[in-house]
């Protein structure tokens, strides 16, 4: 009979004690479920987070639609000027006259400039520009290594001369015809220091005559 009172008292104890255990086990593994989701999704915030930081890439100007007349100009131009260059590093170095040192001097130092603008321009165009002179240039600058002296600073001096006339005529043509704002911006620039290369090349010839 006692035997039976304690079963019967033990029983509600024993089912409460159930109870209690599985809602505690319930509320620990929510617990857990919601500290995985939550790590989850910081994995996944850092993932993006670490796409955005990696993501940037970097872009080169895209290709400006030019007129085919205005790309010829300035491919000329460019080569034109590294003539003037290359002709003016062997006058600074070969020359014996004063005036004509000076003179090959002045062009590294003005075509230099003018050609690092023009470059400048090309690439916003996404547009390639000649790195060497042309072939002219290039047989000039053979022919005047061959010479020195009195004879090297005249056939220079000849050379300058027929090039800067050449060289104002066809910038004044294209400042009236091209259609690129940016490239006339830079004829209107440059001319009048091709204009005064001009001139400092006919006094400097006629002086030696």
């Amino acid at each position: 009979m006692r035997n039976r009172k304690f079963i019967l008292l033990a029983a509600p104890a024993l089912v409460f004690a159930l109870a209690f255990g599985c809602k505690k086990n319930e509320s620990a593994n929510t617990d857990t479920a919601a500290a995985t989701t939550d790590t989850s999704t910081s994995s996944a915030s850092t993932a993006v987070s670490s796409t955005d930081t990696s993501g940037t890439t970097s872009t080169s100007p895209a290709p400006v639609a030019l007129a085919d007349d205005d790309k010829q100009f300035a491919m000329k131009a460019a080569e034109g000027g590294l003539g003037e260059v290359t002709l003016g590093g062997i006058a600074a170095s070969k020359a014996t006259n004063a005036d004509v040192k000076s003179f090959g001097q002045r062009m590294q130092t003005d075509h230099g400039k003018a050609g690092d603008e023009l470059k400048q321009w090309a690439s916003t165009k996404g547009f390639d520009l000649p790195t060497q002179p042309n072939g002219a240039a290039q047989k000039t600058a053979t022919e005047l290594s061959g010479k020195s002296g009195a004879a090297f600073d005249k056939a220079y001096m000849d050379d300058m001369v027929k090039d800067h006339d050449k060289d104002v005529k066809e910038f004044q043509e294209a400042s009236k015809k091209v259609k690129d704002p940016d490239l006339k911006s830079w004829i209107d620039k440059t001319l009048p220091v091709i204009q005064d290369h001009d001139k400092m090349a006919h006094d400097i010839a006629k002086k030696l005559k």
